[in-house]
């Protein structure tokens, strides 16, 4: 009894810990996220690697693109997250919300700081960097791979209210009070030493 409470605990703990899991990844409705720059379970191209912390990388978002979204979706949401992060709660690359509900990609390099090559009204939140905008990736040199989970979410709200200075950790909240679905993927990424 105790080993099942336990092993239901940890699976508990695997879930929130990780944004995108195996039961949400390819919903049945057919919502699905990919991006034509990085391969699901696939390597991440070192263009995306932040620039500074140690890393020399273009720091450029890749696109993303999704599909069969929600017809009751008002709005959607992303999110870039490593859970391998040497910091125990992992490591936020990217959050941006208020994405109207008729958009279905974000091209290449849309996280540039200034939000410029995002649609209309969307909002680029703070990152784990400390600046609104895309932080490419930057695992620790010569450790093993990370994996980094790339997450649309689709919304019933067209707008979250969050401050200006609001922290990952709080994006989080809100959207997943408001989240009706969402699509994922994951890659790696690891640098040498």
């Amino acid at each position: 009894m105790k080993i099942a409470v336990l092993a239901t605990g940890v699976a508990l703990a695997l879930t929130a810990l990780n944004p995108v899991n195996a039961t949400n990844q390819h919903p049945q409705n057919g919502f699905h996220l990919h991006s034509p720059d990085v391969e699901s379970d696939g390597q991440i191209d070192a263009a995306f690697e932040f620039d500074g912390f140690g890393c020399s990388g273009q720091n450029r978002s890749p696109q993303l693109v999704w599909e069969n979204a929600p017809a009751n979706a008002r709005s959607f949401a992303i999110s870039v997250h490593d859970p391998d992060a040497p910091t125990g709660s992992g490591w936020w690359h990217w959050r941006v919300v208020n994405i109207p509900a008729n958009t279905t990609s974000l091209p290449a390099n849309a996280g540039a700081e200034g939000g410029a090559n995002l649609p209309d009204g969307s909002i680029q939140l703070r990152n784990d960097y400390g600046y609104k905008g895309w932080g490419g990736m930057c695992p620790p040199a010569g450790a093993s791979a990370h994996r980094y989970t790339f997450t649309v979410h689709a919304l019933d709200v067209e707008s979250l209210d969050l401050p200006d200075d609001a922290s990952p950790a709080l994006a989080g909240f809100m959207i997943h009070q408001h989240e009706i679905s969402r699509a994922g993927f994951m890659a790696t990424y690891a640098r040498e030493e």
